[in-house]
């Protein structure tokens, strides 16, 4: 079926103080890292997981800014809103991206037509700028939108969608990273015009499986479909021992493993959470639970340290246990990069590089020493 898509990047916060000037979102410590920043401060080079130190010797004059994910999640939900009273379908991609399916609407509005006059209204009703682009997919309507920020929009005509890819670098094409891009370039391709031409096979036998996605991509292929928007609005692990226990070491390995497998699946899924529950059940079949408000967050780390401070308040009874739960609640959409508050350059990329074990070969692949131990002792 034919997909007539339609992209939608909510860029940043309305702010006339700092509209024009190079802009650094990111902790106020020199020792923090940046978790977004402006146009203007990326023409010099500054980009996202950069330590600020580093963005700061590029960019002096830059201003830093403490993010505010609170206003942004607020943001996110009236622009959804909007798009909820109008869109016959959409997709909610990520905290400030959306997919919406058009198809059909040509025949009585015109697709170009209808989605200028939604973008007008976003912006009227949240004062926020808007980008989109309109293709016959949702891999070239995100790659138009990105090509067309800030506050741009465009519309990739069918049937000039591989004429449209073609002369940008294989950088724009969704999910190539540092290391394909790497490997590409030393093959001599950097266009995507080149990637296009390549026969399927080469491109299997150097990056297996996904060298045909790579292909499908460069000759503007996208079967994807706009998937309807849902909302989760928690996820959780529970675990019953075998026998019930007072090991403090191997009931709290237990708790950081299901937090380490929720904390990949929020980075999976583009989530973010500000709520974490603790749950116990005694010999007795009494269960407590015992929860926290924290910044919003998809670190493990950060989880971790405070899901064990409420297990230690939870579990002063010193009871044996049955159960051990782990819940994370008030979720929102956000593709996790960095907290502000909590990550230095060397913590990022160290989960980025635990995750790609994960993608690669399986979430079982990779885990805590610790609960390796219990692994060896039969637990």
């Amino acid at each position: 079926m034919d997909l007539d898509s339609f992209f939608v990047s909510v860029e940043c916060l309305k702010n006339s103080e700092f509209l024009g000037k190079p802009l650094i979102i990111g902790g106020t410590s020199r020792r923090g890292v940046v978790a977004s920043c402006s146009y203007e401060a990326r023409k010099y080079g500054v980009h996202s997981a950069m330590p600020i130190k580093m963005a700061l010797n590029l960019c002096p004059d830059a201003i830093i800014l403490r993010g505010d994910m609170d206003s942004y999640s607020r943001y996110s939900k009236l622009v959804t809103e909007v798009i909820h009273e109008d869109a016959p379908a959409y997709e909610k991609a990520s905290i400030d991206e959306f997919y919406l399916d058009l198809t059909g609407m040509d025949r009585h509005f015109g697709c170009y037509t209808w989605s200028k006059e939604l973008r007008q209204k976003i912006i009227k009703e949240t004062g926020l700028p808007i980008s989109f682009g309109l293709s016959v997919n949702k891999l070239v309507s995100k790659v138009g939108t990105g090509e067309f920020k800030p506050n741009g929009t465009c519309e990739i005509p069918r049937g000039t969608e591989k004429s449209f890819l073609s002369p940008l670098s294989v950088k724009k094409i969704p999910g190539i990273g540092k290391q394909t891009y790497k490997k590409l370039s030393f093959m001599g391709v950097r266009k995507i015009k080149v990637l296009s031409e390549l026969p399927v096979k080469l491109l299997q036998r150097e990056f297996g499986e996904s060298g045909r996605k790579l292909w499908e991509k460069a000759n503007a292929i996208d079967r994807s479909l706009v998937v309807p928007y849902n909302e989760q609005k928690s996820m959780s692990k529970e675990r019953t021992f075998t026998d019930d226990t007072l090991d403090q070491r191997y009931m709290k390995n237990m708790l950081l493993k299901m937090v380490d497998e929720l904390a990949y699946e929020l980075r999976s899924k583009d989530r973010l959470t500000s709520c974490v529950t603790v749950k116990l059940r005694h010999a007795d079949f009494n269960t407590f639970t015992k929860q926290r408000r924290i910044p919003y967050t998809a670190n493990e780390e950060v989880l971790s340290r405070h899901l064990i401070e409420l297990f230690d308040s939870l579990n002063e009874r010193r009871q044996l246990i049955r159960l051990i739960g782990v819940k994370f609640s008030g979720l929102v959409s956000g593709n996790y990069q960095i907290s502000i508050f909590d990550d230095t350059a060397k913590a990022i990329a160290l989960m980025e590089r635990k995750d790609h074990i994960r993608n690669r070969f399986g979430s079982d692949k990779i885990m805590r020493a610790s609960y390796l131990d219990e692994k060896k002792r039969g637990r």
